[in-house]
């Protein structure tokens, strides 16, 4: 992709946001486009983001688990951006239109206290890095189609990478604990839609252990140069499926005694 095919995708992803009309897949136009390439995009679209006024607060990994992984035939996670206006307080009720097709997933926070970069961070650098962590929901939304209707063909690694690993929306939990209080790989959750279990899941879904997911992140950031910076919030990755959140619904996740977290739609 040339510098100008980089821009005018990343404006194609801010119309769509700002109408609230999906455009067409990337992998599609750009049927060649490498990963490096997805995530110019990404940065591209994020700084237009940021142009517009908003603010870094910190980084998503998705694709953590699996049967993600297996899903869209890769091997590695991915990773987006948050800005401060994805942050929703705890049992915040989204606004009619402020998404597209919103879904959610229960994951463990991470605050940080001390910046983190380099290859050679390690998971004891992790953990000394990190202030607290706690329950969080993150909101799914994508710009881009998830099926080209022409075609049949649905969303690709690239597409999603593109489209900012298609985060839309974080909600952080009131609890916070010492990142070494417990075991993470066995801090599990409840997700409920409108009283309903509609999934179940551990945090050793992400990779074995959550703070594995964390060190993934810094060191792919080493690879373009970047780090994670005090104060930031890193969303590990979901254990569990993305669950639809339509007009009206209220996703409530128990974290049992690590805490509990709700929004609603």
């Amino acid at each position: 992709m040339t510098g100008d095919d980089i821009a005018a995708a990343a404006q194609m992803l801010r119309k769509a946001e700002v109408t609230g009309v999906q455009c067409g897949l990337m992998s599609l136009a750009h049927p060649g486009m490498t990963l490096d390439e997805a995530y110019a995009v990404q940065a591209a679209f994020v700084a237009l983001k940021e142009a517009a006024g908003a603010r870094r607060i910190g980084w998503k990994i998705g694709l953590t688990s699996r049967a993600m992984q297996q899903a869209l035939a890769i091997d590695t996670p991915d990773s987006g951006v948050l800005l401060d206006d994805m942050l929703f307080s705890d049992g915040a009720v989204v606004p009619e239109g402020r998404f597209i097709q919103p879904r959610v997933e229960a994951e463990i926070a991470f605050i940080m206290k001390a910046p983190l970069a380099g290859e050679g961070v390690t998971r004891a650098d992790v953990l000394a890095a990190t202030d607290y962590v706690c329950p969080a929901l993150e909101i799914l939304d994508t710009r881009i189609l998830r099926v080209d209707p022409a075609t049949g063909r649905s969303r690709i690694i690239t597409d999603t990478v593109s489209d900012n690993a298609a985060n839309a929306g974080i909600v952080l939990g009131k609890a916070r604990h010492q990142v070494d209080a417990v075991d993470l790989r066995w801090v599990g959750a409840i997700l409920k839609r409108d009283g309903v279990v509609e999934e179940t899941g551990l945090g050793a879904g992400v990779l074995d252990d959550p703070v594995t997911g964390i060190l993934w992140l810094v060191h792919r950031l080493a690879r373009y140069g970047q780090g994670i910076a005090a104060g930031e919030v890193l969303l590990s990755g979901s254990f569990i499926r993305p669950v639809e959140a339509p007009v009206g619904s209220r996703i409530e996740a128990d974290f049992g005694p690590f805490g509990h977290v709700s929004v609603a739609f």
